[in-house]
Formats: C-alpha cells, sequence, structure tokens
C-alpha cells in the first residue's frame, strides 16, 4: 500500500515547478494523497493552477499567510475535505537587499516582515487548521523547512538564519502544544538546493558548490531528497517523531571546519 494512500494533505507555498513544496506535492500524490494547494494572490494563481494539473483533484484555493482573515478563510475551504492528515508550510521571505552585507543593518522593517512571513505564518495555520488536523483518524503531521543558516552564522543569510530560528523554536512548543490532540509538528533542515528563493541570496552559487564538495556522502541534495525525507515525516512511519529537525544536507551540518588540501 502506498505511503500515504487515503491521506488528505495541505501543501502551502508552491512557487513554480522547481520549489521543494512542488516535489513534496508531486511524491505525496505519487504516494496515494488527496492535495488541497494555496496561491498567494491573483499574479502567483497560473503557476499554482499549471502545477496543480499534475495533482489530479487537487483543491485550489487562495491564501496570504500575512493575513488572519485569509488563514481563517482556508481553513473554512477546507472544510469540505473533513478532516487534514498533514500540512506542509513551504513559506519564507525577507528583502533581497538584507540577504547580504552585514546582519546589523537589518531594518526594523524587514526583521519584522521576514518573522512573520517565515516563522509566525507556522503558527497562525496551525492555530487555523487545529480543528481538521485533530480530526484525522490517523494522527496528523505539520511540516515545515529550515535551512542550517538557523543554528550557525551562514555569509548573507543574515535575517533569514533568524527567522529560521524561530520557525524551528516555534516547531517545539507546537508540538508541545499539539501532541495532546495527536499532531506531529516538525521540520527538514535541507543542504543548499537551486530554487527560486535560493537565487536571491547573495554568493549562494559558491555555497552551494562548496556544499557539494564538502558534504561527507559526497555532493550536493536535490529536491526529490527533500520530498522522500517529508515523505517520512508526513506519513506512519514517523508516528512517534515530533518537535525535530531533521537535517537533509549529506552531513554538512555535523562538520565543524572545513578541512584543508593536504
Amino acid at each position: 500500500m502506498a505511503l500515504l494512500s487515503g491521506r488528505k494533505g495541505l501543501i502551502v507555498g508552491i512557487a513554480n515547478a522547481r520549489s521543494l513544496a512542488y516535489a513534496i506535492a508531486r511524491a505525496a500524490q505519487s504516494e496515494g494523497a488527496q492535495l488541497a494547494l494555496t496561491y498567494q494572490n491573483d499574479r502567483l494563481k497560473p503557476r499554482v493552477e499549471a502545477a496543480a494539473a499534475e495533482f489530479g483533484d487537487a483543491l485550489i484555493l487562495p491564501c496570504d499567510v500575512n493575513a488572519d482573515g485569509q488563514v481563517e478563510a482556508l481553513a473554512d475551504g477546507l472544510k469540505s475535505l473533513g478532516h487534514l492528515d498533514f500540512v506542509v508550510h513551504a513559506v519564507a521571505s525577507a528583502k533581497r537587499e538584507e540577504l547580504g552585507g552585514r546582519f546589523v543593518d537589518t531594518s526594523r522593517d524587514g526583521f519584522g516582515m521576514a518573522l512573520e512571513t517565515s516563522c509566525y505564518s507556522l503558527v497562525a495555520l496551525a492555530h487555523a487548521l487545529e480543528p481538521l488536523l485533530s480530526a484525522s483518524p490517523n494522527g496528523a503531521s505539520m511540516l515545515t523547512l529550515s535551512y542550517f543558516g538557523a543554528q550557525k552564522v551562514v555569509p548573507n543569510y543574515n535575517i533569514m538564519g533568524v527567522a529560521k530560528a524561530a520557525l524551528e523554536a516555534s516547531v517545539r512548543y507546537l508540538a508541545a502544544d499539539l501532541g495532546a490532540q495527536g499532531i506531529r509538528v516538525n521540520a527538514l533542515s535541507p543542504g543548499p538546493i537551486k530554487t527560486l528563493s535560493a537565487a536571491g541570496i547573495k554568493g549562494f552559487r559558491t555555497m552551494l558548490g562548496a556544499s557539494g564538495d564538502l558534504s561527507p556522502l559526497g555532493g550536493g541534495v536535490d529536491a526529490q531528497d527533500v520530498a522522500k525525507a517529508a515523505l517520512f515525516a508526513l506519513s506512519d512511519l514517523s508516528a512517534a517523531v515530533t518537535g525535530e529537525v531533521l537535517h537533509v544536507d549529506k552531513g554538512m551540518h555535523i562538520l565543524a571546519a572545513t578541512p584543508k588540501e593536504s
């Protein structure tokens, strides 16, 4: 039987066919999941609709995660499903000009924007969707996407590193709150992957190359690696796992220093 056969899930954050959210959605659908997808605004709606064409009868709903009214409307729109078995949160944003230079130069507005979009949006979704998730007969799962810059300083990642650190802390607090309802909350922390959002980080190509050269398992990771790990987190295989950050980076996070050439 497929890992997610008969399961109903929501994917928030598909930007295009190269996004990690898309790869996770495709993997979930191939394992039997019935999907619902969101789009932020009318400009992005065609991209999500194009992606959804591959996912059969996927439900498509609008949701700007920075607007409480839209998050609540999303929850209302999903009631027709009866319950949710999983939610994938793949939303993050920061001012492009603050993904370079010094973190100390972060603006107040940029700080607030990054934390609200990249972190609080998970809390808002958890609050609004708790009744649907707690109604899952299988035990539900929430999954978000982090990055190693949450734990160690990564050049030019700046405010996104702080936002991801807050996101990882939120995963733990949400896991503690929602566990009694049978809801697991976890995060994946992938290595550098060439996506639309990653392109906005200054020096990203150098970071991508270094990760591929130095990782203990050799080479870099790709979207399919992340999608496979997501299937574990969303399925019964992780029934006893919550509050965790799973690194999907071929071991880069275990290195204390870059080895010198002999």
